[in-house]
């Protein structure tokens, strides 16, 4: 029985007798002392279980605590260490038996009545978990965190008395407070008592007469028990003592909503969305609300981006408004041009905001205007050094200009901010297409380092596969670890020609001509690019297959789609396979 669980133990001590009345059991219980020669051997057996249980000896552990309940069965501390040992086995009527039998027979501990308690509430058995927290708190009258538990269970039960009568216990301990109040109150009103739920409110407003916020909470509650008009005088009566109190311009608007006097409800709604005194998270909720309602009325943009207009013409905090209209845009499918120019405004709010950025540098690139793209991408490393994605767009905007060392040294310091959070999805381009521009400056050996690097990241990227097979193929080394590559690009994407003539050439190489003529036409089958490549591998593989007019057909096809190379020439006129 390998058995993987934590245990309290509450030191090796060892209580040899229950001469107080235990907290579970309505009589005195009294046990006789053990023998000194039995308590040494209990001692030792104890320890040693407690030894193999701190060594992950499980199953000997669980052995020597059940020997050490034949030498004296009244000790709580092997019961509550067994208890545990049956709670992982999932033997719950076991769990609880030893958890009670601990509590009763040492009722002072308070470890031990706790976890009885909680395996009481995990098996739904909540009077049983009622009456040992009661003893627990009888025991402990400063546990305010006891009450809270109480308060929980008789929640369950709908006890709405005893809930109260925890409330004002906790009260006596912790002292008044918002969430007793408000606690009191709700319980109240499940109850059916309004009355008294409103004197809770108008009491805890009572104790804070300088916080309005309590004197709006009033309102609300008088507004959802349909006392508008008393509602209404709170309100007015808080915007009398303080005119900027969000809370209750919040609650004052939907007031004139729920009247269905909308055109006044607008109105506070856009000069709290104009005032510089209205918090920016108050802002977005009401611009969210603007925006559904308008899309409610159909979506007319033009009001909403007139709104959006008005607000980011003050001075902005944070950039979250901008975001906010800059997500709007995009949901309105609006021009890319405008959608930028929206991301570029979260920017100037907010420089550091990466996700910003990275919108923008993915939208910048559908225009393949890659100067911008290296200038927003170093401005991004300014504020954001450590995002890798910042590297990968530099790093691919100077591979597009052909810079390929200011690429390899981009990638190369992308690399080193790796770690494991990192996208691994990234982290394996990186090295991928550091192998390709290694590969392109003769430098081969460091080109399958870096390929090797990728596939550590991600073993599946196919186009490194793919490359790196091929350029295998083409240095004629490890030639079937370049077929083993190129057969799983071929297998996950069967129709990709790219791939397909990586593979077939790669057979050529190792001199399986007839089966290199089965992909190689699947390849150009599959070629919607007219690559002169793979139309120069078909005539050499079919030169090599013995079908020579085939192959100089494809040869020269291959020349009239713009192939000048030398030996292709040479092909033709020959009318033969060369390798150089």
């Amino acid at each position: 029985m390998a058995v993987m669980l934590s245990v309290f133990f509450m030191g090796c001590g060892h209580q040899k007798t229950v001469t107080e009345k235990s907290v579970l059991s309505p009589t005195v219980q009294i046990y006789p002392p053990l023998s000194h020669n039995d308590a040494l051997r209990f001692k030792y057996f104890y320890l040693e279980a407690v030894n193999q249980q701190q060594k992950g000896n499980y199953d000997a552990a669980f052995d020597l605590y059940r020997h050490c309940l034949t030498i004296d069965p009244h000790a709580a501390e092997v019961y509550f260490a067994l208890a545990g040992y049956y709670g992982a086995l999932n033997q719950d009527s076991m769990t609880v038996k030893y958890f009670k039998k601990a509590a009763e027979l040492s009722p002072t501990n308070h470890v031990y009545m706790e976890r009885l308690a909680e395996v009481y509430v995990n098996e739904n058995r909540i009077d049983d978990a009622i009456e040992v927290y009661e003893r627990l708190y009888s025991a402990n009258r400063d546990r305010s965190d006891v009450l809270s538990m109480l308060f929980r269970l008789y929640d369950h039960q709908k006890n709405y008395d005893k809930m109260l009568h925890t409330l004002d216990r906790i009260e006596m301990i912790d002292g008044s407070s918002e969430n007793i109040t408000i606690s009191r109150m709700n319980v109240y009103e499940r109850q059916g008592k309004p009355q008294e739920a409103l004197a809770e409110l108008k009491n805890l407003s009572q104790k804070h007469p300088y916080d309005m916020n309590y004197r709006v909470m009033m309102g609300n509650w008088l507004l959802q028990n349909g006392q508008k008009k008393e509602a209404l005088s709170e309100y007015e009566y808080v915007l009398g003592e303080e005119p900027d109190n969000t809370m209750a311009k919040m609650s004052l608007m939907d007031y004139y909503q729920g009247e269905g006097q909308d055109s006044i409800a607008n109105m506070m709604k856009e000069q709290m969305l104009a005032s510089d005194k209205t918090p920016s998270e108050t802002k977005l909720t009401l611009m969210r609300q603007v925006v559904q309602e308008n899309e409610r009325q159909g979506g007319d943009s033009t009001v909403v981006l007139a709104m959006f207009d008005r607000i980011l013409s003050q001075p902005q905090s944070n950039s979250d408004m901008a975001e906010l209209c800059a997500a709007y845009m995009s949901l309105k499918q609006m021009p890319k041009d405008t959608i930028r120019h929206a991301l570029e405004r979260v920017l100037e709010i907010a420089p550091d905001n990466a996700g910003a950025r990275i919108q923008l540098l993915q939208s910048i690139w559908d225009t393949h205007d890659f100067d911008r793209i290296i200038e927003q991408s170093k401005m991004a490393l300014q504020y954001n050094p450590d995002e890798m994605a910042f590297y990968y767009f530099l790093g691919l905007a100077y591979s597009q200009k052909d810079m390929r060392d200011e690429a390899l040294a981009t990638f190369r310091k992308g690399t080193s901010v790796i770690n494991e959070q990192s996208n691994r999805d990234i982290a394996s381009d990186f090295y991928a297409i550091m192998g390709d521009i290694l590969h392109e400056k003769g430098r081969s050996e460091e080109a399958y380092a870096a390929y090797d690097s990728c596939l550590q990241y991600k073993d599946d990227n196919y186009g490194c596969l793919n490359n790196y097979a091929y350029y295998l193929s083409v240095d004629n080394r490890e030639l079937q670890k370049a077929e083993q590559m190129s057969y799983r690009t071929v297998k996950a994407e069967p129709e990709n020609s790219t791939y397909l003539d990586t593979y077939a050439w790669i057979l050529f190489m190792q001199g399986r001509y007839a089966e290199a003529k089965i992909y190689i036409d699947q390849a150009i089958q599959n070629d919607t690019t007219k690559s002169v490549v793979l139309l120069e591998h078909g005539g050499d593989i079919y030169a090599r297959n013995n079908e020579i007019d085939k192959a100089v057909d494809y040869w020269e096809r291959s020349q009239k789609q713009g192939n000048t190379s030398k030996v292709l020439i040479r092909k033709i006129k020959l009318r033969k396979y060369l390798e150089k």
